[in-house]
């Protein structure tokens, strides 16, 4: 029997999207090389469905269908949208690096008078250079190889050993609502040897913007003695498609701590693989998970533990109300070799209505056999004695229900080292509250 493989119209639409962003941005030897090989690895799977394990609580193929084209480079009328929306979402006191449609834009951007020992430079700059760091995600997941092919844009910031800039530095991703489009972005953030940095990376739309995709990836090093502090605010667009990854290496004595927040996108998925490679680390993750209409947020986390006398936390909240869906997917392996790991696991999830699904899934992988390892999962509704007890002194139904909410998701957020981020992630989930009525 002969078997050929068939193109659908989705997969030619990805071949088209590579010449559009070939014609954009010029591309050769290792890049070229990289961009065929991982456009060739999407093709042979397409959109992933519920038949691949990882995937099965998020079948893209029914839920996004199609990969959009992909965005053009911003024009006028582009920018006058975003300059809107960065006023709308400024931090005080931040270093900010304005993505614009998956193209950075440094009139937005703040790139003068760069801290000593930190470097800042777009996507194309560090490929032209034959950065090959960027290269390095792994084709296995389908939509990291499309990123691959596909990535126009991003920022790559560099941390010198022993630097610690003082202000946090703002990656604001924005869709500029014009037509429907696809936006293929991909970051590298590098912390040197006894070096520390805050990021935070929101997702944002213009006023009126509607359908449109975010494709991010990030590769992410944490040198030996670092300290990174990660903050994700996911507020697109409620027609928008958000689908992320990241892939982390933690060294010695080395601190990872990020904190994830979504309450906007009609479907997003961040997924993330963590390998600490150098002993006595420690890994912090946080999630939340704030969903209601139709929203579809997916949480993938993979925490390898490669070396012995390290700590990890997972720790994930979810809230979902009306036929919101979320779905948490957390793995932890110990290697061999990783002896007196300290490594615990917990999500929790309260759904509100009877249409709401939360779908849990923490597992452990583990081959050694000195270990302090767990895992759990627990899913339920408001209390209703403690609703009674809110009420009876006074309180308004919604009133007590966002307050026990409130509860409910803040110590993940207490997680978030920075005051003003840790209130800039207190604000979206009381948006998302105030949005109930």
């Amino acid at each position: 029997m002969n078997i050929a493989v068939a193109k659908t119209d989705k997969m030619d639409m990805a071949g088209a999207n590579l010449a559009s962003v070939v014609a954009r941005q010029p591309d050769a030897g290792q890049v070229a090389d990289a961009r065929r090989d991982a456009l060739a690895a999407f093709q042979r799977i397409g959109l992933p469905h519920r038949r691949i394990e990882d995937w099965k609580y998020t079948d893209l193929r029914a839920l996004m269908r199609e990969v959009l084209p992909v965005a053009p480079a911003p024009d006028a009328a582009a920018l006058a949208r975003a300059e809107a929306a960065v006023k709308l979402h400024a931090i005080d006191g931040v270093r900010r690096l304005v993505l614009v449609d998956g193209a950075l834009v440094p009139s937005l951007s703040d790139l003068t008078a760069l801290e000593a020992g930190l470097s800042i430079r777009s996507l194309r700059d560090a490929l032209d250079a034959g950065d090959d760091r960027l290269l390095s995600l792994d084709n296995a997941n389908p939509m990291t190889a499309l990123n691959t092919a596909l990535m126009t844009d991003g920022v790559v910031i560099e941390v010198a050993d022993g630097a610690k800039p003082a202000r946090p530095l703002h990656i604001l991703h924005i869709a500029s609502g014009g037509a429907p489009a696809a936006m293929f972005t991909r970051s590298l953030i590098s912390i040197g040897n006894n070096a520390a940095a805050t990021v935070v990376e929101s997702y944002v739309a213009s006023e009126g913007a509607g359908v449109y995709q975010v494709h991010d990836a990030a590769v992410i090093a944490i040198g030996d003695g670092a300290r990174l502090d990660h903050v994700r605010l996911i507020e697109d667009s409620r027609e928008a498609f958000s689908i992320a990854a990241a892939e982390v290496r933690v060294g010695a004595h080395a601190h990872y701590n990020v904190v994830g927040i979504a309450t906007g996108a009609l479907v997003s998925r961040y997924s993330s693989t963590v390998t600490i490679a150098g002993e006595h680390a420690q890994v912090e993750t946080n999630g939340v998970n704030l969903l209601n209409g139709k929203q579809h947020a997916d949480t993938t986390l993979v925490m390898n533990h490669d070396v012995p006398h390290c700590v990890s936390r997972e720790g994930f909240r979810a809230v979902a109300d009306d036929r919101g869906h979320s779905v948490f997917q957390g793995r932890i392996n110990v290697r061999q070799p990783a002896q007196q790991t300290d490594a615990k696991m917990m999500t929790r999830a309260l759904l509100l209505s009877d249409e709401a699904e939360a779908d849990n899934k923490p597992e452990l992988e583990i081959f050694a056999d000195d270990v302090t390892c767990g895992h759990g999962a627990a899913i339920g509704a408001l209390d209703d004695q403690l609703l009674f007890y809110l009420r009876a002194r006074g309180l308004a139904e919604k009133e007590a229900e966002a307050l026990l909410i409130q509860a409910f998701v803040g110590e993940a957020i207490e997680a978030i080292a920075d005051d003003n981020l840790r209130e800039l992630a207190i604000g979206a989930a009381e948006r998302w509250l105030a949005a109930r009525g």
